[in-house]
């Protein structure tokens, strides 16, 4: 009932941009003196024509009553107020955030990022690291001495010094103490996208220039490349272990003893599942038969670990005992995952790209093009006035602003017909002092600050005149606003009304009884077996009148069900209605379907007659709910004027008709 109420609601979001208007616009109707247009009726009408089952809605005068009428309840939503709800506003700017991705990125640039990290997913890369970290905003003498630093460093390695020893004296991971550097397979998006870019075009054995990140500058060798594992789903048994010290070498020696009586247990037959519920000491696995997230190469601890679950090939498949650095396994394979397609993964990979370092170079493509776009003309003298308040306190974050803003009120800038004024810029200069710039002198602190203000502002300029740039974009958000008042317009008007009012609906049912009638019942007894003499035999029983239990009792035993009976209600000429029976009672013939033997018992013919409220009820709630409807958009074509422009309307009804 629902959906078809929404049928010109949420349905208009649907292909709007393969429409292309060709139709003049002309007001078609006004309701209270609003103008409603050709356009977006012939729209709307060929966008849906293909989702309305009832022929009669296609007729264009039918559609011309249905469309006035849902305008009708936009207005009256509008009227009460139903667009200031939080949980709307909320909703409808959610959609519009999501819809303008499709405006706000350069396609080409998310196009090339979707097939690079897709490419780069179907390897696996292991690389060893030295860090040498430098703050992002550090100043450049500092950024220089880092890099040269790091420089020395490669220079080493390439003289000959080992990697994992330069790695463990020098680089500032805290990891490297241990690991030596050695960050082990990863494939795309699993490192910042610099560092990824770099190791992945990085030959085997040969060591990077150093490469900035946020964290500083990395030497990268790459120790190995092999075809991507994909994602894997194991389950496992494990019995940890303690530090390897003398007094624990009895304690680990129990645990190996432990894992292998598992192992022998596995082998003799037993449930894997039971016995990692039982013994294994994961106490997050073992409630759910030792099942584990699944993963891929380089998202647990333990390379052993994962070298072991991706040696297994088949489903069920478990591992021998062996050893990691947290205690003794068994791993058994649940599933594999091989890499998708690139057309399968293109959604999961544009998700990954916007949150990822990548979507830097669409939001630069953008910013590049809106620079093209919009003429900035800066007020040279205001921006003079704005750059000696600034001062070396900014770089403790101890900067104010002026106490008087209302002398900075001019316009610094414009786009197109939107004035920037100075007091936004020097607001955000203060905001911007919580970053921890370190850029010197003060005044290319303030330029630098001053791009990132304009570029900022260009794209929210841009974003928020979208429904001016692209009339598809403001055709489906004007659609699904529409759609979603309309969805609480009916919620509160109709649809609760309905449910709610009892009396309402037992007067609407009373009145309404002929359209629920029940055509003559038979209650039926089936009996079926695939083995025809079971079937003869529970005819006979049938005959004596011999109860459902006593036939169950009789024909079947505790360990073979020989026959299955089903007793039910059927309506003459139902779909379901048991073959070959008569519609009178007795007990038919035994006949053949299929596989199966059946015989069938009518016991009772019940007579046709009105079906109660209660067998009927979610028939006669959506008969009301739209008995309800016809008569309330009666009252608000009495509530507003409606004017309809019948010479317009005839003349777009020819032409959607050629």
């Amino acid at each position: 009932m629902k959906i078809n109420k929404l049928i010109l609601g949420f349905a208009l979001t649907i292909n709007c941009f393969a429409f292309a208007q060709s139709e003049k616009k002309e007001v078609l109707f006004t309701i209270d003196d609003k103008p409603y247009y050709t356009d977006e009726f012939s729209r709307v009408y060929n966008k849906n024509i293909d989702l309305v089952k009832d022929e009669s809605q296609k007729d264009l005068n039918q559609y011309m009553e249905l469309f006035v009428g849902y305008k009708l309840k936009i207005n009256k939503a509008n009227k009460i107020g139903l667009q200031n709800n939080t949980k709307y506003i909320n909703e409808l700017k959610s959609y519009r955030t999501q819809l303008s991705k499709n405006y706000t990125s350069d396609t080409k640039v998310t196009k090339a990022l979707i097939e690079e990290g897709y490419n780069r997913s179907l390897k696996e890369i292991r690389a060893s690291h030295i860090l040498i970290t430098v703050d992002e905003n550090a100043m450049p003498a500092d950024t220089l001495k880092a890099y040269n630093q790091a420089l020395d460093i490669r220079k080493k390695a390439l003289a000959g010094e080992d990697f994992a020893e330069l790695a463990v004296k020098f680089s500032q991971d805290p990891s490297s103490k241990e690991n030596k550097g050695d960050l082990g397979y990863f494939s795309a998006f699993r490192m910042v996208y610099a560092f990824e870019t770099a190791a992945y075009k990085t030959k085997k054995g040969e060591i990077s220039m150093p490469v900035r990140t946020r964290f500083g500058y990395h030497l990268i060798k790459v120790t190995d490349s092999r075809d991507n594992r994909g994602e894997i789903s194991v389950a496992h048994i494990m019995i940890l272990k303690k530090a390897k010290t003398d007094g624990n070498a009895a304690e680990n020696e129990k645990a190996k003893i432990t894992i292998q009586d598992i192992y022998t247990k596995l082998k003799q037959g037993e449930n894997f599942e039971s016995l990692a519920n039982q013994f294994s000491e994961d106490k997050n696995s073992a409630p759910k038969g030792g099942v584990l997230p699944r993963f891929a190469s380089g998202q647990l601890s333990s390379e052993e670990f994962e070298n072991v679950a991706f040696g297994l090939t088949k489903p069920n498949e478990y591992s021998e005992p062996f050893e990691s650095q947290f205690g003794w396994h068994i791993v058994k394979l649940v599933e594999k995952y091989p890499i998708k397609k690139l057309d399968e993964m293109e959604r999961e990979l544009d998700e990954k790209i916007r949150k990822d370092d990548r979507s830097r170079l669409i939001t630069n493509s953008l910013i590049s093009k809106l620079h093209k776009k919009y003429t900035i003309v800066r007020d040279e003298k205001l921006y003079a006035k704005i750059k000696v308040l600034v001062t070396d306190k900014i770089y403790t974050g101890d900067w104010k602003l002026p106490t008087n803003l209302k002398d900075y009120n001019a316009n610094l800038f414009k786009i197109e017909d939107k004035g920037i004024n100075g007091a936004e810029f020097l607001s955000y200069i203060d905001i911007q002092q919580k970053s921890n710039l370190k850029i010197k002198p003060i005044g290319k602190l303030v330029d630098y600050i001053y791009q990132n203000f304009v570029d900022e502002k260009m794209t929210n300029y841009y974003n928020d005149n979208l429904e001016n740039e692209f009339p598809e974009f403001s055709n489906v958000i004007e659609e699904y606003r529409d759609g979603l008042l309309l969805f609480d317009l009916m919620e509160k008007e109709i649809w609760d009304k309905a449910k709610q009012d009892t009396l309402g609906l037992r007067n609407y049912y009373n009145d309404n009884k002929l359209k629920y009638q029940w055509k003559n019942r038979a209650e039926i007894l089936v009996a079926s077996s695939t083995k025809e003499d079971m079937v003869k035999e529970a005819r006979k029983l049938f005959r004596n009148d011999k109860t459902v239990d006593f036939i169950k009792t009789k024909l079947n035993t505790k360990d073979v069900v020989n026959v299955m009976t089903k007793q039910e209600t059927y309506e003459e000429g139902a779909e379901n209605f048991p073959k070959n029976v008569l519609f009178k009672t007795g007990v038919s013939e035994v006949y053949k379907d299929g596989e199966f033997y059946f015989v069938s018992k009518v016991s009772k013919i019940i007579p046709a007659t009105n079906k109660t409220l209660d067998e009927v009820r979610g028939r006669v709630i959506n008969d009301y709910q739209q008995y309800l409807e016809d008569s309330w958009v009666g009252d608000l074509k009495k509530e507003f004027k409606v004017t309809i422009n019948q010479e317009v309307f005839e003349r777009l009804k020819a032409s959607m008709k050629k």
